[in-house]
């Protein structure tokens, strides 16, 4: 079973032993940040530092001055990993050790870029602006994001690349001393807060025929039980489908389909220029992978995306998969019900996400019997998230696991 490590360029750069190590642990490849979001990040076994703090999201390469040349929007470069290539570093350090390395590229999660240009941000029906969620509906954020996608997806060394929130971003973000918890949000009301009301988005909604004004009076109304507490726990129980349920109860089954057929156009237009623009840049043999969720209402990192569609438009998916069983099922099962034989050789990329980092709430321990249950709903491939943020403990955990999973791959082979 082909197996992932994700890890940061900061991992390796300034650590001689990082690519060995990695290598040891049995994986084929290293999914390596080349885009990221801003982000603060142990290093429990480099021996120059202990943390890192990439203070904003940034490229981890020399952008092309050419390319972004005159643009309002356009890539930071960062400043927290020595060297003017870090990713190119990080890749030829890996590919010396007989690792294959894939570009991993965060698109539409940017808070400085939100922050310095408000207007392209996620506006809410409060008119609250989500500076790290850019508009994906939006013109100039699109023609951004399938630049920046062309640009870090292929960066020397990377034989594929794997996109993350390539897709609508919403109020779910990991902020700084958060303190939106203190009312309880269901599935349905963070999607109701997570929809925009920026002009574009607005314009959109009417030319479905509705008004801007009333899509955010209903959204409004429906919320209000919310924050007095008589309500919203919609949507609170029966998965992904229980959640759009939910949502269609606060809004009505008309008015919430109108929204969603908008922003899943907007969701799928962007994806597929997004996937092109990398092919025009790499070429057709050139990997490109969606990190995505299959219930097209999410948002996030791992974007709502219909299977269907998105498998045809991409060569795969990486889907979250860490929990137990139950989760794993809700997760796979949609994208492996629309996909062809997985030994087909153009069959797509389906590709379980596991965390591997136990105060992280991951289970290193379990590996072998959760890549089981992944490979028995349809999963081809793993994903190891993170191995750099990994403890030693957990590293160790990992190499016996992926033994076992070579083991158990080698007799089903056989049999």
């Amino acid at each position: 079973m082909r197996t992932a490590a994700f890890l940061y360029p900061w991992d390796v750069v300034g650590d001689p032993d990082a690519a060995r190590r990695i290598a040891g642990l049995g994986v084929q490849q290293v999914t390596l940040a080349a885009a990221y979001h801003s982000t603060r990040a142990l290093t429990p076994r480099h021996p120059r530092h202990r943390v890192v703090t990439a203070r904003h999201a940034a490229v981890l390469y020399p952008p092309d001055a050419e390319r972004w040349a005159g643009r309002a929007l356009r890539p930071y470069p960062q400043e927290w990993t020595a060297g003017p290539d870090p990713f190119g570093e990080a890749a030829r350090a890996l590919t010396d050790a007989g690792l294959e390395v894939h570009s991993w590229v965060v698109l539409a999660h940017n808070g400085r870029l939100g922050a310095e240009h408000p207007a392209i941000a996620v506006r809410n029906a409060y008119g609250d602006r989500y500076p790290w969620a850019p508009c994906i509906a939006r013109p100039e954020v699109r023609a951004y994001l399938r630049d920046l996608a062309a640009e870090a997806a292929t960066r020397p060394g990377a034989r594929g690349t794997e996109l993350e929130s390539c897709g609508w971003y919403g109020l779910a973000h990991l902020h700084a001393h958060d303190k939106i918890s203190g009312v309880p949000l269901s599935g349905a009301a963070q999607y109701l807060m997570s929809l925009c009301f920026c002009e574009v988005c607005e314009a959109g909604y009417g030319g479905l025929g509705v008004r801007a004004q009333d899509v955010r009076g209903a959204v409004v109304r429906a919320l209000e039980p919310v924050w007095t507490g008589a309500g919203g726990s919609e949507g609170a129980s029966g998965g992904r489908a229980g959640e759009w349920r939910g949502v269609e109860k606060l809004l009505g089954a008309e008015l919430s389909g109108l929204i969603r057929g908008w922003r899943d156009a907007a969701a799928r237009t962007l994806r597929r220029e997004v996937v092109a623009a990398v092919r025009s840049a790499a070429g057709d043999r050139f990997r490109v992978l969606l990190h995505a969720d299959p219930a097209p209402h999410r948002c996030g990192a791992n974007v709502g995306a219909d299977p269907a569609d998105v498998l045809a438009d991409t060569d795969g998916v990486v889907v979250p998969c860490t929990g137990d069983d139950a989760a794993r099922t809700d997760a796979l099962t949609p994208f492996a019900a629309v996909r062809t034989h997985p030994a087909t050789p153009d069959a797509p990329v389906l590709a379980a996400n596991l965390t591997i980092v136990t105060a992280m709430g991951g289970s290193p321990g379990t590996l072998a019997a959760d890549a089981a249950h992944a490979a028995a709903l349809g999963a081809g491939e793993l994903r190891l998230y993170h191995a750099g943020l990994a403890g030693d403990g957990d590293l160790a955990a990992v190499r016996r696991e992926l033994a076992t999973v070579r083991r158990n791959t080698a007799r089903n082979s056989v049999a």
